[in-house]
């Protein structure tokens, strides 16, 4: 399983979320036992959505989207997250395709 997928309004991204990190970077994409997941690391703490809004602000700067066009689906709370990317499918997936070389 990809830890994306492409549909009419956007993608879907699988992530683990690794906060308090030293820096703030998408790592690659890595096995799990569900599938594979885009590592993101973020150096916000997991405290009150800080790490959340990070990881929001660093996948807007990296598709040149609007904060507004990301949501965190599933996942608030846990590493793993269900994260929503709303625009050009294609050039989303162009994007997220560049990952799988990290």
């Amino acid at each position: 399983m990809a830890f994306f997928h492409a549909d009419k309004d956007g993608l879907v991204i699988t992530a683990r979320v690794s906060p308090k990190a030293s820096r703030t970077a998408i790592l690659g994409v890595m096995p799990t036992t569900d599938g594979e997941a885009l590592k993101i690391a973020v150096t916000a703490p997991p405290d009150k959505g800080k790490a959340n809004a990070a990881v929001i602000a660093l996948l807007a700067k990296t598709f040149g989207i609007a904060k507004s066009s990301i949501e965190v689906l599933a996942g608030e709370t846990d590493r793993r997250k269900t994260i929503r990317v709303t625009g050009d499918p294609a050039a989303l997936k162009a994007i997220a395709h560049q990952w799988v070389k990290l």
